[in-house]
């Protein structure tokens, strides 16, 4: 069914408010019923995407949408402006780039490296100290994985197969503070207790590392998502 025809069949006054909220900041909210077990959102350059279980009734997808407002709204401004970076570094593509600023857990460093050799370096750091991080944080959190891995990943910071019990973690990371892999490590360990992003969930990632969010911020915006 249409996402429009979604909004227009389940139109709300709480679902109209946040419409109306959303277009005066030239962001469209688009909604379809899938197979998906929670309500899932994506936020693009002008886009709010809502993905919606047919189990939930009008009042509760409305009600989601309208708590996520105020998320969309306050990261929209970077999300445009990580899009239009990424519009200029492919047209500019044609042109040889051969070394790039190097920032290594949180700081620059005084030397540049071409950008395979750069990821090597990342996939190094990540190698050396993901062991101890795991060991850190698997007793803390109350969750073992049976596998870690390494991926070059553009989309997500990390990610989690619940049933395999495997944690991929983001090769960008380094570039980060290190405390942003250890929040990245503490969030796909507990989707080892909560397959989803619940209020149960947030409240396992709290009760494990409580000033969580200070990182979570440091890494939102940029160019990966939490999965």
């Amino acid at each position: 069914m249409p996402s429009q025809n979604l909004i227009d069949k389940y139109r709300t006054p709480l679902l109209q408010s946040a419409i109306e909220r959303l277009a005066a900041a030239n962001i469209e909210l688009q909604i379809s019923k899938k197979r998906v077990k929670n309500i899932n959102f994506r936020l693009k350059p002008n886009l709010l995407t809502v993905s919606v279980p047919g189990s939930v009734s009008t009042i509760q997808m409305a009600q989601f949408i309208d708590k996520r407002v105020a998320w969309a709204l306050a990261h929209h401004p970077q999300v445009l402006e990580n899009y239009q970076r990424k519009q200029q570094r492919q047209s500019q593509a044609g042109l040889p780039k051969l070394a790039e600023p190097l920032w290594l857990w949180g700081e620059q460093q005084d030397f540049i490296l071409s950008h395979d050799k750069k990821i090597a370096l990342y996939r190094q750091q990540l190698l050396q100290v993901m062991p101890a991080l795991f060991e850190k944080w698997q007793p803390i959190v109350g969750a073992e994985a049976a596998e870690t891995r390494i991926k070059k990943m553009h989309t997500r910071w990390g990610s989690c197969n619940t049933r395999a019990r495997r944690i991929w973690l983001s090769v960008y990371l380094p570039a980060y503070p290190i405390e942003c892999c250890e929040y990245v490590i503490v969030h796909e360990l507990c989707h080892l207790h909560h397959a989803n992003h619940s209020r149960e969930f947030w409240q396992t990632v709290a009760t494990a590392m409580p000033e969580y969010k200070q990182w979570h911020d440091t890494l939102a915006g940029k160019d990966g998502t939490l999965d």
